[in-house]
C-alpha cells in the first residue's frame, strides 16, 4: 500500500483570493484509482460506521480499483442522495475517515495519511453528473396516491424528498426564500459548494418529479392546517437554524457588525461579490474581525478575503477564537486553505465591548485573554476568562460567527408543535414523528447546527417512518 494518501489539486492561494472559483479541483481517474487502491478492504470496515448514512465505502472503493465507476455510483447513491455535495462539504476528518483503521489510535480527527474517502465520494459523484446516470423509480402503486409535504429546501428537506419520491410518492417542497437548497445555498460560498453542483443535484429530484414552491413562508404563507386542507397526507419539517447567535455583550448594536448569516445570505444568496452587476451593496472593512471557531467562521473569514475583487485592497481579516486551533470545530482543511489565503488568527481570546465612534460605528473591540480549564460538555477543555487581562484591537468590521438556533417563524404560530429550551422541535427518536400526528422532522431544527450529512440521515428515517405509515 502507498503510505502518502494522494494530494488532491487545488487552486493556488494568490489566483483563488482574486475570485469565488471551487478551491478544491477533485481527483482525476488516475488519482482516484491511486488513491482507492490504498484501501485495506477491511475484514470489518470501521469507516462505514462513521458515515450518518452508512455509506458502503468499501465496497464503492472497491469497484473504483476495478474502474466500475457506474457500480460504484449506484452504491454510494443507496445511501446517500448528493455525493457531489457531500464529497465537498461533509467534515469526513471528524466522521469516516476518523473511524478509518489508518487513522491514529486516540486521535480527535483523521491524519493526512488515511484514505480520502471523501474525495473518492465527490469524483464518483461527479463522474455520475457528468455521465447523467440517473436512479430508477421503484413506483409503489399503493404509495403513489399519496402526496407528501416537505418544508424547507435544505439538506434535510432535500433527502427526504429525493426518498420519498423514489417510489412514486408525490412530493412538493415548500421554501421560504427565492431559491432553493437552504443553508447549502446561502451559507456555503461558492468557492467550497459551487452553485452549478447543488444546481445540478436539484435537478435530480426534478427528475423524480419532485415539484418546487419558491417565495412561500409555513407559518406565514401557509398554516399546517392549510397543508393538510390541500390533501398532503403528512409533512416533513426541515426548516433549520436559521436565527443567528449573538455574544450580549456591550455595544453590539454598533454599525458595521454583521452575523455571519446575513454576511453570508448578503454574498452567497444574492451576490453580493458581483456588485454592481447585483444590487447587494454589502459594507467591508480594512480590518476585519470574525469572532467563531466552526465551519461558519472560516468560510466569512475566506469571504471577506475576497471581496478585495470589489474594493480593490485586501483587507487584514483576523479570526478570534476563545479556545486553541486543537478546539476549533472547523474543518482542518478549510483552516489551513484560511492560512493560506492570509487569515490571520488570534486564540485563547474573547470579546468583552465593543468601541464606536462618534457616528456610532464599530472601531475596537476590547478583549480579555482566556486559559484552558477541564472538559465541558462537548468534550473540549472549557475556556476561562483571565481577569485584568484586557486589551484592544482595531476593527472597521467584525461578523460574529457563534452559531445558530432554530426557526421559530413556524413554530411560534403552531402551538401544538412542542418544542424544547433551546426551540428545537421536540421528536419521537424512534421515528422522528413531532407532538402533531404525521408531522415529522428533522435536521437542524430537531438537533441543533449539525452537519450536511448528519440531518440527511435524519430525513431518512423520516422517510423510512413516513414510508411505513403510509403503508400501514
Amino acid at each position: 500500500m502507498k503510505e502518502e494518501a494522494i494530494k488532491i489539486k487545488e487552486l493556488s492561494p494568490q489566483i483563488r483570493i482574486n475570485n469565488f472559483d471551487e478551491v478544491v479541483l477533485g481527483y482525476s481517474e488516475e488519482e482516484a484509482l491511486l488513491e482507492a487502491g490504498r484501501c485495506l478492504q477491511c475484514k470489518n470496515p470501521t469507516c462505514i460506521s462513521g458515515c450518518p448514512v452508512g455509506i458502503d465505502i468499501k465496497k464503492f472503493i472497491f469497484q473504483i480499483t476495478k474502474k466500475d465507476f457506474k457500480s460504484a455510483y449506484f452504491t454510494i447513491r443507496e445511501k446517500n442522495n448528493f455525493p457531489s455535495i457531500c464529497g465537498r462539504v461533509c467534515p469526513a476528518e471528524y466522521q469516516c475517515r476518523k473511524s478509518c483503521v489508518l487513522t491514529k489510535k486516540g486521535a480527535s480527527f483523521a491524519n493526512a495519511n488515511t484514505i480520502n474517502i471523501h474525495f473518492l465520494e465527490r469524483f464518483i459523484g461527479d463522474w455520475g453528473l457528468k455521465n447523467n446516470l440517473e436512479i430508477v423509480q421503484e413506483k409503489n402503486e399503493k404509495l403513489s396516491k399519496f402526496k407528501i409535504a416537505v418544508v424547507g429546501s435544505g439538506p434535510a428537506g432535500l433527502c427526504c424528498a429525493g426518498e420519498l419520491a423514489k417510489v412514486g410518492i408525490k412530493v412538493v417542497v415548500f421554501e421560504g426564500l427565492h431559491a432553493y437548497g437552504g443553508v447549502l445555498r446561502y451559507g456555503i460560498p461558492a468557492f467550497r459548494l459551487p452553485t452549478d453542483i447543488l444546481d445540478k443535484e436539484i435537478e435530480y429530484l426534478n427528475k423524480l418529479n419532485v415539484s418546487f414552491i419558491k417565495n412561500c413562508l409555513i407559518g406565514k404563507t401557509k398554516s399546517l392546517d392549510d397543508l393538510f386542507s390541500e390533501g398532503f397526507a403528512a409533512v416533513f419539517l426541515g426548516l433549520g437554524a436559521g436565527t443567528p447567535s449573538f455574544l450580549g455583550i456591550a455595544g453590539e448594536n454598533l454599525c458595521n457588525i454583521y452575523s455571519a448569516n446575513e454576511f453570508l445570505t448578503r454574498i452567497n444568496l444574492m451576490q453580493a461579490y458581483k456588485f454592481p452587476q447585483f444590487h447587494t451593496p454589502i459594507n467591508i472593512g480594512k480590518n476585519i474581525i470574525v469572532i467563531g471557531g466552526g465551519n461558519t467562521a472560516i468560510d466569512t473569514a475566506r469571504t471577506a478575503i475576497r471581496l478585495q475583487s470589489i474594493n480593490n485592497f485586501k483587507p487584514n481579516v483576523t479570526v478570534l477564537y476563545r479556545r486553541t486551533e486543537l478546539e476549533m470545530p472547523a474543518r482542518r482543511l478549510e483552516i489551513e486553505h484560511a492560512k493560506e489565503e492570509g487569515v490571520n488568527f488570534k486564540f485563547l481570546v474573547q470579546p468583552k465591548e465593543f468601541i464606536g465612534d462618534k457616528d456610532g460605528f464599530v472601531k475596537k473591540i476590547i478583549c480579555l485573554k482566556c486559559e484552558l480549564g477541564k472538559p465541558d460538555y462537548s468534550g473540549r477543555r472549557r475556556p476561562i476568562k483571565i481577569e485584568g487581562s484586557d486589551f484592544e484591537i482595531d476593527c472597521d468590521l467584525v461578523i460574529v460567527a457563534i452559531g445558530l438556533t432554530a426557526n421559530q417563524t413556524l413554530t411560534s404560530v403552531t402551538p401544538a408543535l412542542k418544542t424544547d429550551k433551546y426551540k428545537n422541535i421536540i421528536i419521537d427518536p424512534s421515528t422522528m414523528e413531532t407532538s402533531i400526528k404525521n408531522v415529522f422532522a428533522g435536521g437542524d431544527i430537531v438537533g441543533g447546527e449539525g452537519t450536511v450529512i448528519e440531518a440527511m440521515g435524519m430525513a431518512k428515517k423520516a422517510a423510512k417512518f413516513i414510508l411505513m405509515k403510509l403503508l400501514s
